[in-house]
């Protein structure tokens, strides 16, 4: 067998497909096996040449006998058959839930004769147009209930089988289910509430005719800028390999800029590890709301297909992406992921006035780019590349507002009308980023920056000066940083190794734009789940078995006693380690009327931009636009007497 895989490439059905086959051999499963998650284990495979096979490891449920197991073994390879190597019990409470999991409990529930008798109390008599959304119970399982893997459901209501049913809440309803039963076990019922009198249709012609539009082309003749083989590309002077798991959706790993002669490396691997999102209402049917919506879920399994839209423009680059359903099979995502190349308005510009002369060069970015879809809402994530050595990610999020139902003449305590009878609490969402920084090389340390006024006044005597003052962070314990726009807080990643022409250490600079700060009460169960939302930005030493922020497994996990503060109680030394940055990207979001019934896209992220990393600007290179491709024609004379320009 010749296989040509790279270690880092995204796991392939036939990987899937040989590795379940061999558990599903295995009585110790039972009948009705669920399958959570496959992945490459990096930490052993990257060390390994092209071909060989790879060591992964996956999680699989025999619901009957209330057991799990986190399973390794080896995909095939030059001179290797697929082979299992272990198998590690884990509480069977803990795994995520899978997509194929989640249409089964709501099936269940909704079919469940509990449920059915209180939607006829609402005058709800076919359970077909019912939804029940199995949501996280972390930290809120009922005691008699701790030892069950279980659920709690949220119901919504379709007028229609095309509805929106995210318009329609069914106020009061609260199932609790067993996940292995698939039984409520228990059914709250807080009163009978009015629904939704007004639709929640979103699609073109309901709310009145679509407006006019003139098209707008994008078009590269000459093709695109980009290279690709497999899953390694090259763009401008930047490369970097593609990746994409089960837990964090797309991965990019190696990614480097070409200067000169010689490949820099920038970044291991970067990736979106963890999402968490809290509800800050104390509504009966909102309290519970606080999922990781990776952890839990995965974002593998919810990505999106990009065929079904028009999510990128130009010369576009698509990648299928690939996953484990929850009965063990190897599931396509096609087009899961985007590539393509975006003007950026300016790169730089400046107009000699005594000469008359401009010099003006526009931007270009590499942008790669997934949508995840978890239930209501929709999150898109985008890492740009651009010829200045910056790197961004942008989260954008859109999608339907999770609303609760409210009585008539009530008023939102904690949240927002957005429609008769319903309401829309007041949330937040948090990403936390893994970044396996390598800047010029494996070793790294971190520091942070903010401005102070110079205190010395004879050295001060204007009363002016400023000094950015450098604090390396030590250690792991030193290593949990708040931002403070307030005192220009940004961090430095430096290489240990190697320095610039002016003696500095050459470094990235990590610029946190979005951030807030939860407003809980401690020692809340939404507090006391997510510690790490506490903090900006966080950095550890490098660790194979440290893969997750929150945690290996996060579902109806002790709360706060795993993740990234438990690691840090190891106090490792960061100056000159195999770094990791971990950035919170925060929202809070106290939502409009306008974010109804569907939300416009709303954009927070972080930026990463060369600090000392090169000795002068590194875009001088990038050349003028032709004239064919940006020139402004004779100025038009318009019905107000003023001048029109174009630039094509």
């Amino acid at each position: 067998m010749t296989v040509t895989r790279h270690w880092s490439s995204p796991i392939t059905p036939a990987e899937i497909d040989e590795i379940s086959n061999l558990v599903k051999a295995d009585t110790r499963i039972g009948e009705k096996p669920r399958f959570w998650g496959i992945a490459v284990e990096e930490g052993l495979a990257r060390a390994l040449a092209d071909g060989q096979g790879r060591p992964v490891r996956l999680v699989v449920m025999n619901p009957d006998e209330h057991a799990a197991w986190e399973i390794t073994g080896w995909s095939s390879g030059i001179d290797r058959e697929a082979s299992l190597s272990g198998w590690n019990p884990v509480d069977a409470k803990r795994p995520g839930v899978s997509s194929d999991e989640a249409r089964m409990v709501s099936i269940a529930a909704r079919n469940s004769p509990i449920l059915k008798e209180a939607l006829a109390k609402r005058g709800i008599l076919d359970s077909s147009l019912v939804w029940v959304d199995p949501e996280s119970i972390t930290g809120f399982e009922p005691e008699d209930l701790a030892d069950r893997r279980l659920s709690w459901g949220t119901v919504w209501h379709r007028e229609s089988e095309d509805d929106n049913g995210y318009a329609r809440p069914v106020a009061g309803l609260v199932p609790i289910i067993d996940l292995e039963t698939l039984e409520v076990v228990r059914l709250e019922d807080h009163g009978v509430l009015p629904m939704a009198s007004e639709t929640g249709n979103y699609r073109s012609g309901t709310w009145g005719p679509d407006r006019e539009v003139a098209p707008l082309e994008i078009t590269q003749p000459e093709g695109p800028g980009f290279k690709v083989d497999g899953h390694s590309v090259t763009w401008q002077n930047w490369s970097f390999r593609i990746g994409f798991t089960h837990r964090e959706g797309l991965v990019l790993h190696d990614i480097g800029y070409q200067d000169g002669d010689t490949l820099r490396p920038i970044l291991r691997r970067a990736a979106i590890n963890e999402m968490y999102v809290p509800y800050l209402d104390s509504d009966p049917t909102a309290y519970r709301k606080n999922f990781f919506d990776w952890g839990e879920y995965g974002a593998g399994p919810l990505t999106a297909s990009l065929e079904l839209g028009c999510d990128c423009l130009g010369e576009i680059q698509y990648f299928d992406s690939h996953y484990i359903d929850g009965q063990g099979d190897a599931k396509t995502i096609v087009n899961g992921i985007c590539m393509h190349e975006e003007d950026d308005s300016i790169l730089w510009k400046h107009v000699n006035t005594r000469i008359g002369e401009s010099e003006v060069r526009r931007q270009r970015r590499l942008v790669i780019s997934f949508f995840a879809t978890v239930a209501n809402y929709d999150y898109g994530f985008y890492w740009s590349l651009y010829q200045d050595g910056a790197i961004e990610l942008e989260v954008k999020l859109t999608g339907i507002l999770s609303v609760s139902g409210i009585d008539d003449g009530d008023e939102p305590a904690y949240g927002r009308m957005v429609a008769p009878n319903v309401q829309a609490p007041t949330h937040q969402h948090y990403f936390a980023i893994r970044m396996d920084t390598a800047i010029d090389g494996p070793k790294n340390r971190l520091v942070e920056v903010h401005a102070e006024v110079e205190e010395d006044e004879t050295l001060n005597p204007y009363g002016n000066a400023v000094k950015m003052v450098p604090t390396t962070i030590a250690s792991e314990k030193e290593a949990a940083r708040v931002n403070d726009p307030s005192r220009a807080v940004h961090w430095r990643i430096e290489s240990t190794d190697r320095t610039n022409r002016y003696g500095d250490a050459t470094s990235f600079r990590l610029v946190l734009p979005n951030t807030t700060r939860l407003f809980a009460r401690p020692g809340s169960v939404v507090e006391r789940k997510a510690p790490f939302i506490s903090k900006h930005l966080w950095a550890t030493a490098y660790d194979a078995s440290e893969r997750f922020i929150a945690g290996e497994y996060p579902n109806q996990a002790p709360l706060g006693e795993e993740g990234i503060t438990a690691w840090q109680e190891a106090d490792r030394p960061l100056d000159g380690a195999e770094l990791v940055v971990w950035p919170i990207v925060g929202v809070h979001h106290y939502v409009r009327p306008e974010d109804w019934p569907i939300m416009p896209l709303q954009r927070i992220g972080l930026r990463m931009e060369p600090d000392g990393f090169f000795d002068r600007n590194p875009a001088l290179d990038v050349p003028s636009s032709a004239a064919a491709h940006c020139h402004a024609p004779a100025p038009k004379e318009s019905a107000h007497g003023s001048t029109e320009c174009h630039c094509h």
